[in-house]
C-alpha cells in the first residue's frame, strides 16, 4: 500500500478480523459492481477504468498530496455522495452484508501528540525549594505514607461531610499541618497535665512569682537600683487587741506628731517626740472602737464607736468634750474638714457634724447601698470622697447638701454625689487625695478587685489603673515625690511604692506583717509611715526619709529651710520632721 494513502480514523475502522490488502483488481471490481436497492442504487455506475477515483470514499487517489483528504469530504465531481452514505461515513456504521463489511483497511493506532510543558510565570522561580515554603504558610514538611497516616489519625472529621483521605491529600499538597494553626508563628506552650483545680490555684498564685521588679532577697523586699528603701522598720510597738477587720480604720497620725490607735474597746495615743503612751477613753460596755481620726491641727480627736456614737476628745487636756449620737450602725470611718466632722455609718449614710453647735448634724449624704468604709476630705475642704462595701466610689461637692438641719433631714438637704464610679469589683476602703495635684484621687479595691484607680475629680475621668497582687487596704501620696504608697493584705501582706504616672513598682516590702496590713498613717513630715495589722504590732517605716535626711535633692514645689522640709502652716518647726532618734529600736 503506498505510503501516501490516507489513514482511516479509529472510529471508521472495520470490525472484521480478516486483514485483506486492497489490490487493484479488487478496486476495479468494486468500481464496476452495482448494488441494487429497493429504492435506489447505493452507488452509481462508474467506468472500470477509473481506478483510484477520488469520488470513491474507500479508494484514495494515487497522486501524492500535501495533506490527506478527509474521508467524508464531498467533491463536486465524480460519484454523488448520498445522505445515507454520508451518515455511514461520518458515524462509522457498517451494515451487515454490504461491501464495507467485507473489507478491512489496515491502519496504525492513533498516537496523541506529546504534551507541551506549561510555561512558568516569570514571578515564580524555576527551582524553588520546598524547604523555605511560602511567606504566608509555614514550612512544608515532605510527607511520606507514614506522615499521611499520622495526619489521618489526628483528624476528627465526619465521613458524611468529607473524605479524610481527600482532606489529607489536599493538606499535603498545600503544605498545611492539620493539627496546627495556618499562621502560627510561635509554638504554643505545652498543654498542662494538671487538673482543673490545680490550674486555678496556679492562676491565683501567679502574682506571687511575676511581680514587677522582683528580686531575690533574704528580707523579702524588692527595691529599685536607683532607690534604697529600708526593709527593716525603725520601731515596733506592741498593740495587743488590734482587730483584724478590713472595714475599720484604727490608726491616725496628727500634725503634732502623735499617733492614735484603737485596741478593741480602748483608745491610746503615743507621742513620738517623747515616747509616752496615754489612755484616752474606753468604749461603752459591749461595744468597741471602730475608727479614729485627728483634726487638721492635731488638737482634737474623733472616735467612732460600734454603737453609732461619735466622741470628741481634747488631746491636750485628755478630756472628752461631747458625744454625738444618731447613727444606727458602726462608724467605720471619720474625716475632718475644719469644724465639720464627717462620719460614715454601716447603713450607707454619711453625716456632717458641726462640733460647735448643739444640733450637730448639719447634713446627710445618701449615695451608698452598703457600708461606707472609706472617707476622706480633700485638704482644701471642697470635695469629699467616700468608698463603700457596694464597690462604689462617690465624690461629693461640699457646696451641696451642707445646709443646717432642724429636726429630721429633708430631701433638700440630701445632696447628690458629683461623681459616682463603679469600676471597682470589691469594697473600696483605700482613698487618698494628692497633695501636689488636688484634682487627683486614688482609690483601691478589696480582695476580688485588688486594683488602684486614679481619678480626675474635675472631669470625672479615670486616668490610670494598676492591678496589684492582693487587696488594697490603704493609700498615701508622697508630699515630696511623685509617688504613691499602698498597703496590701493576703497573700502578700506588703508595702509597695509606685511611681506616678507610670505606676511602676519602685520598692516593695513583702511580708511587712505576719497578717494583713489593714491600717496605716503618714507622719506629719511625710517621711515615715506607720502600719498596723492583726498580728498586734505597729511598725514604723522610713520610706521617703532619704531625701529629707540628706537634703541632697530638692523637689520642685517643696520649700526648704535650714535643711528641714516645711509641712503646712501653723505647725511648729520642731514637729515638721520625724526625729529618727526617737523611732529607733531601743
Amino acid at each position: 500500500m503506498p505510503s501516501n494513502n490516507p489513514k482511516t480514523p479509529t472510529r471508521h475502522r472495520s470490525r472484521s478480523e480478516t486483514k485483506t490488502p486492497l489490490t487493484s483488481t479488487l478496486a476495479t471490481g468494486l468500481n464496476s459492481a452495482a448494488y441494487n436497492s429497493p429504492t435506489k442504487s447505493r452507488f452509481p455506475k462508474q467506468s472500470a477504468t477509473a481506478i483510484g477515483d477520488v469520488s470513491n470514499p474507500f479508494i484514495a487517489p494515487t497522486k501524492s498530496s500535501s495533506r490527506p483528504p478527509s474521508p467524508i469530504k464531498r467533491l463536486t465531481g465524480g460519484i454523488q455522495v448520498t445522505d445515507s452514505l454520508a451518515k455511514q461515513a461520518s458515524g462509522g456504521i457498517i451494515r451487515k452484508g454490504s461491501a464495507e463489511s467485507r473489507i478491512d483497511v489496515i491502519t496504525r493506532d492513533y498516537v496523541p501528540p506529546p504534551k507541551t510543558e506549561m510555561k512558568r510565570s516569570r514571578s515564580t522561580p524555576a527551582n524553588r525549594s520546598r524547604e523555605h515554603g511560602d511567606r504566608y504558610i509555614p514550612a512544608r514538611d515532605i510527607l511520606n505514607d507514614e506522615g499521611i497516616t499520622k495526619k489521618l489519625d489526628a483528624m476528627t472529621l465526619e465521613a458524611v461531610s468529607a473524605d479524610p483521605a481527600h482532606t489529607a491529600r489536599l493538606a499535603d499538597a498545600v503544605g498545611i499541618q492539620l493539627d496546627k494553626r495556618v499562621l502560627g508563628f510561635h509554638e504554643p506552650p505545652p498543654p498542662s497535665a494538671s487538673s482543673k483545680l490545680m490550674a486555678e490555684h496556679r492562676e491565683y498564685a501567679r502574682s506571687l512569682y511575676t511581680r514587677p521588679g522582683e528580686l531575690a532577697s533574704n528580707t523579702g523586699a524588692v527595691t529599685n537600683k536607683s532607690r534604697k528603701v529600708p526593709t527593716v522598720p525603725e520601731r515596733v510597738l506592741d498593740a495587743p487587741g488590734m482587730a483584724d477587720d478590713f472595714y475599720l480604720n484604727l490608726l491616725s497620725w496628727s500634725a503634732l506628731n502623735i499617733v492614735a490607735v484603737a485596741l478593741t474597746e480602748n483608745t491610746y495615743v503615743w507621742k513620738a517626740d517623747t515616747g509616752d503612751v496615754v489612755h484616752v477613753g474606753e468604749a461603752p460596755e459591749g461595744s468597741y472602737v471602730s475608727s479614729v481620726d485627728f483634726s487638721a491641727d492635731g488638737t482634737f480627736l474623733g472616735i467612732g464607736m460600734g454603737t453609732g456614737d461619735v466622741e470628741l476628745w481634747d488631746i491636750e487636756n485628755n478630756s472628752k468634750l461631747r458625744t454625738m449620737s444618731g447613727h444606727l450602725g458602726q462608724i467605720a470611718a471619720l474625716s475632718w474638714n475644719g469644724h465639720i466632722l464627717s462620719s460614715a455609718c454601716g447603713d450607707g449614710t454619711i453625716w456632717h457634724h458641726d462640733v460647735r453647735i448643739a444640733r450637730h448634724r448639719v447634713a446627710e449624704l445618701v449615695g451608698h447601698t452598703g457600708e461606707v468604709c472609706g472617707l476622706k476630705w480633700r485638704p482644701d475642704g471642697e470635695l469629699l470622697a467616700s468608698g463603700g462595701n457596694d464597690n462604689v466610689v462617690n465624690i461629693w461637692d461640699a457646696r451641696m447638701g451642707t445646709g443646717s438641719i432642724t429636726g429630721e433631714s429633708t430631701e433638700a438637704s440630701r445632696g447628690g454625689a458629683k461623681w459616682t464610679k463603679r469600676n471597682h469589683t470589691a469594697a473600696v476602703k483605700a482613698l487618698s487625695w494628692c497633695p501636689w495635684q488636688p484634682s487627683l484621687l486614688a482609690s483601691g479595691g478589696g480582695t476580688s478587685d485588688a486594683t488602684i484607680n486614679v481619678w480626675n475629680s474635675t472631669t470625672g475621668a479615670r486616668l490610670h489603673t494598676l492591678k496589684t497582687p492582693s487587696q488594697v487596704t490603704t493609700l498615701h501620696w508622697s508630699p515630696h515625690r511623685k509617688e504613691i504608697l499602698s498597703t496590701h493584705g493576703y497573700p502578700t501582706n506588703s508595702v509597695m511604692i509606685h511611681s506616678y504616672p507610670s505606676l511602676d513598682c519602685v520598692a516593695e516590702i513583702r511580708d511587712a506583717h505576719e497578717s494583713r496590713v489593714l491600717f496605716s498613717a503618714l507622719g506629719p513630715a511625710g517621711d515615715v509611715v506607720v502600719t498596723g495589722a492583726g498580728d498586734e504590732n505597729l511598725k514604723f517605716w522610713r520610706v521617703w526619709g532619704q531625701d529629707i535626711a540628706s537634703g541632697s535633692k530638692k523637689k520642685k514645689g517643696v520649700k526648704e529651710n535650714d535643711g528641714d522640709f516645711l509641712w503646712g502652716e501653723g505647725i511648729p518647726k520642731a514637729n515638721r520632721t520625724t526625729k529618727s532618734g526617737v523611732l529607733t529600736i531601743r
